[in-house]
């Protein structure tokens, strides 16, 4: 009896620390995980949210940068993290979606290893050419890959890369045989583009926007489904090229699983409070990038986009034949 009276003790007091914990969070410092170097995009809109969130909750959030093998070393660092509530991972379509089918090995799982807590708004990718493209249209360079199997090559920000997967589902979709450049990085594959090394690529439209705008490299399609303001004239693949077409960089916030449901409720909705910023959401749609509806960010509507995600990228990194060991 006595036993049984102890253990229900210390289970009330088990009880009554948790819903403290979570009552009083946050007491300190916040990481966040950001799988890539710094200065990189998933790197530069981490830290822009992270700000924001910053102010909402009260507490200091600081990025760490954990790079390496396309962001699963991050994302399983993130994965082993204590559940407390003060470590959150970065997520990305490449590591969170396309890595359980490129990966022969993967020390994580997205879905069971995780908790959604909120999604970013999405970034749209842009079909570049060199300003030297023969090619003017989508179509043009479809026709062509088509009547020349292999004679087109992309580049990419390296194999994983979202310009990899998203040339994949391209190459996939337009029923085309494209050769694949991977560079170390967006950069130097971008500066091969627009010397004419490479002849196509899809970068995101918010990084991609000062090159066009530069006059340095030419847009031929979107991935949105929708035009966009930002690139006058550039139609949509699903318009006419690729009925149907639509991608797009996501990325999101995740808690390793276990984390109290009390503290991502509150995150994702210290989040909303950032969101409700118009002057700042403006300037994100301003640089390309696509804001969702409210319901999108909520952590059961982001989790259900994850698993989803995970089948999509299945059957591209598949029938693409795309593998990393």
């Amino acid at each position: 009896m006595y036993a049984l009276k102890a253990a229900a003790a210390a289970l009330a007091l088990l009880a009554c620390t948790t819903a403290s914990h979570a009552q009083a969070w946050p007491t300190k410092t916040l990481t966040w995980i950001v799988p890539f170097a710094a200065g990189g995009p998933t790197d530069a809109m981490a830290r822009d949210i992270a700000d924001k969130v910053t102010k909402q909750i009260g507490q200091q959030i600081i990025i760490e940068n954990a790079g390496g093998a396309g962001g699963t070393i991050g994302a399983g660092k993130a994965a082993k993290a204590a559940p407390d509530g003060y470590t959150f991972l970065v997520g990305h379509l490449g590591y969170m979606a396309a890595a359980p089918s490129l990966y022969k090995k993967l020390t994580y799982d997205p879905v069971k290893d995780f908790e959604p807590v909120f999604r970013f708004p999405d970034t749209p990718l842009v079909l570049l050419v060199p300003k030297s493209s023969p090619h003017k249209t989508a179509a043009d360079l479809i026709a062509f890959a088509k009547k020349n199997p292999g004679k087109v090559n992309f580049g990419n920000a390296g194999a994983g890369s979202t310009s990899h997967l998203i040339a994949a589902l391209f190459e996939s979709k337009a029923g085309i045989d494209v050769v694949s450049v991977p560079y170390k990085g967006a950069a130097p594959a971008m500066n091969d583009l627009i010397a004419g090394q490479v002849d196509a690529m899809f970068d995101q439209t918010n990084t991609a926007l000062p090159q066009v705008a530069g006059g340095r490299l030419v847009p031929l399609a979107l991935t949105s489904k929708e035009p966009m303001a930002q690139f006058p004239g550039v139609a949509p693949l699903a318009e006419k090229a690729l009925p149907g077409f639509e991608a797009a960089t996501w990325y999101g916030l995740y808690a390793p699983k276990g984390t109290p449901k009390d503290v991502i409720a509150k995150m994702h909705q210290a989040y909303l409070k950032a969101m409700a910023d118009k002057a700042w959401t403006q300037k994100m749609a301003d640089q390309g990038i696509r804001l969702l509806s409210e319901a999108s960010y909520a952590p059961e509507a982001f989790g259900k986009h994850t698993a989803a995600e995970i089948e999509v990228w299945r059957k591209v990194a598949t029938d693409a034949k795309i593998t990393i060991d």
